[in-house]
């Protein structure tokens, strides 16, 4: 129960203990259940089972309070026994002291985000808020909440909430030789946006510039309406007072300055290297990429339905959460990267992208730590990789070729 915690204990020992004038010395006995709540504790009587805690002889109760007016500070207990001349630790019971499991508590109950150990430091309640659904390919967050469109404020504070947190980009492989599909696998590359340290990181909101083309309150694309300064909370207001019967309102969440090319390359000379005839698809899909805000229609779905087809949706697509992997383009003078660049991201996941290959994964399962915990201790990723011969590729049979 106690360790390393100060506490006041009594200095009088059992008559004849030699330990009697070493205040930092202590004969401790294990703690009854029944002592938690302050009711006083007989440490001759005490059973070696019983939950330990800090208790002196006779006359203490488990908070430290002592009915003896002797007695001293000790500021070490180095262990719990139920004998002076045991030196057996006890086996670990919890929670040092009653304020530490408090402020464990409080901390537990705080109401700021959690943070996971391996993730990056992201608030991620934030990717499910009330009131929305998110689309079966995980791209488009949506919602047809009242207030969102009747409040420019409310808007605003979503957009600006939301713009605060990353897409997650992919690389997805796949390997396929007639209708056989030998690999199919995913990496998440979401942390190479987001360092650990929160001043490093490179996000920000940006709103359509003038001549731009976008969905600026109508049917299809324009460069007007220009709205000047305060840009967001200006389009949020636009939003808000547009009295069309259908709208809506977005933010993309977009990855800047990612060499996916040079990652493309090096994914298909790995692949060559390997012996492997069929074709590479590989692509950069990104999820939670996009939010929607709806408005409600007042009227019913056939007449929403007509007045949609003849008058359209009114889209104000004109808001950026941009989440840069680097400062520039590669190749560009002075170009600083959030987390690490792509080259050093290919030295670490080379090897367990081939070993993933090697087990001839399916459904796009995800290159993980694991692979590459197991590709730096067990050296996997290194060994040849056997495709099969012509046997191994799914071909039509004759009916199908017939027909």
């Amino acid at each position: 129960f106690v360790a390393s915690e100060s506490v006041w204990l009594s200095k009088r020992v059992q008559d004849g203990d030699p330990r009697a004038a070493d205040a930092s010395c202590l004969y401790a006995a294990p703690v009854a259940v029944a002592a938690f709540n302050g009711d006083t504790v007989d440490a001759a009587s005490a059973s070696s089972s019983d939950i330990y805690g800090f208790v002196g002889p006779k006359g203490f109760n488990a908070t430290g309070a002592s009915t003896d007016t002797n007695y001293a500070r000790i500021c070490t207990i180095c262990y719990i026994s139920d004998s002076a001349s045991s030196l057996t630790p006890p086996p670990y019971s919890g929670p040092s002291n009653f304020s530490e499991t408090s402020v464990s508590i409080r901390a537990r109950e705080s109401p700021g985000p959690t943070y996971y150990p391996g993730l990056p430091r992201l608030d991620y309640k934030l990717y499910s808020p009330p009131n929305f659904s998110l689309s079966t390919d995980c791209i488009v967050l949506s919602s047809k909440s009242d207030h969102l469109s009747a409040s420019a404020n409310a808007l605003l504070s979503l957009i600006s909430t939301q713009a605060s947190i990353p897409p997650k980009p992919l690389i997805h492989m796949k390997g396929t030789r007639g209708r056989k599909v030998d690999f199919d696998i995913k990496l998440n590359l979401m942390g190479l946006l987001v360092p650990d340290d929160t001043s490093k990181r490179m996000q920000y909101i940006r709103c359509v510039s003038e001549g731009e083309m976008a969905y600026r309150g109508g049917v299809k694309p324009d460069v007007i309406p220009e709205v000047g300064e305060r840009e967001l909370e200006e389009w949020c207001r636009r939003f808000v007072e547009d009295p069309a019967q259908v709208k809506s309102f977005a933010l993309d969440r977009v990855v800047a300055n990612l060499d996916t090319m040079w990652i493309e390359g090096q994914l298909r000379a790995l692949l060559a290297a390997t012996q492997y005839k069929g074709v590479l698809h590989v692509s950069f899909p990104v999820t939670h990429a996009k939010v929607v805000v709806q408005n409600q229609p007042k009227a019913n779905k056939f007449m929403t339905s007509m007045k949609k087809l003849f008058s359209g949706k009114h889209k104000y697509e004109v808001v950026q959460s941009i989440w840069p992997f680097a400062t520039a383009k590669s190749g560009d003078e002075g170009r600083r990267c959030a987390v690490q660049s792509e080259e050093v991201w290919w030295r670490e996941w080379r090897d367990p992208i081939r070993y993933a290959v090697s087990q001839k994964r399916q459904n796009g399962a995800y290159v993980t730590n694991e692979d590459k915990l197991e590709a730096l201790m067990e050296g996997k990723g290194q060994d040849s990789i056997d495709w099969g011969g012509v046997d191994a590729i799914d071909m039509p049979d004759e009916a199908e070729l017939e027909g």
